[in-house]
């Protein structure tokens, strides 16, 4: 027997303390994966053509476009940047990165060595500074990715994702969704987080946990219980 449907949880609209104008327009707080859609398309497919406030080395890779860059970022050498993409104020990308598939990053976000961004809304002030894998996910103000954090965004089964709450299932209409990380969310080192995980503001998550589908409560610990074993070396 299916699952049966299942409404959002009332928590989802204190997700995020302040969205930019462009992209409050478009949000819905109950369904906060539909700005990962056809919001973001029409978000970016209004930018300019090309505007750089910034000096951009002649290792730095721009392809297609539109392409904005705001005053004051830094993109390191070996950066791969693909339009359509927004990148705010302020920004600081660190080389090995890859932005593909339509991105906007706010004001003073951190993007380290080494970190794939694939349609992802980064709100002011996120990092994903290392090793990082983020695929159709937001991360909100003020989240901090430890290392090697992977966002997966895809079923093996490429079903439409349905997160589970209350006894059903909240349909998100979407084949592709990686994570929904609040203000203020913090994940340990290796954590992977299962396509379509929202998780409320100012949670924290263990360092190797791996998270599936789920609404994970505002203020909540995520622990990972593991026995570790020290003997003598004969």
């Amino acid at each position: 027997m299916p699952d049966s449907p299942s409404p959002s949880p009332p928590w989802l609209d204190g997700l995020f303390g302040h969205l930019p104008d462009v992209l409050a327009a478009h949000y819905d707080p109950l369904a906060p994966w539909e700005l990962l859609g056809a919001a973001l398309d029409r978000v970016l497919g209004a930018l300019p053509d090309e505007r750089i406030e910034t000096g951009i080395t002649p290792d730095v890779h721009l392809i297609g476009g539109p392409i904005v860059i705001g005053k004051g970022t830094r993109i390191l050498p070996g950066a791969v940047i693909e339009g359509p993409v927004f990148i705010g104020e302020d920004v600081l990308i660190r080389p090995g990165v890859y932005i593909r598939g339509g991105a906007w990053i706010g004001d003073s976000c951190l993007v380290g060595a080494s970190t794939e961004i694939k349609r992802g809304i980064l709100l002011p002030g996120a990092k994903a500074p290392h090793l990082n894998y983020v695929g159709d996910s937001i991360l909100g103000s003020g989240v901090n990715l430890g290392a090697g954090t992977i966002l997966s965004n895809l079923r093996h089964d490429k079903a439409e994702i349905r997160i589970p709450h209350d006894g059903g299932r909240v349909a998100t209409g979407r084949r592709k969704l990686g994570a929904i990380l609040g203000d203020g969310v913090l994940t340990g080192c290796n954590c992977v987080l299962h396509p379509g995980v929202v998780v409320g503001p100012g949670s924290q998550i263990y360092p190797l946990a791996q998270v599936r589908s789920s609404f994970v409560p505002p203020g909540s610990l995520v622990k990972l219980k593991q026995a570790v074993e020290v003997v003598e070396r004969h």
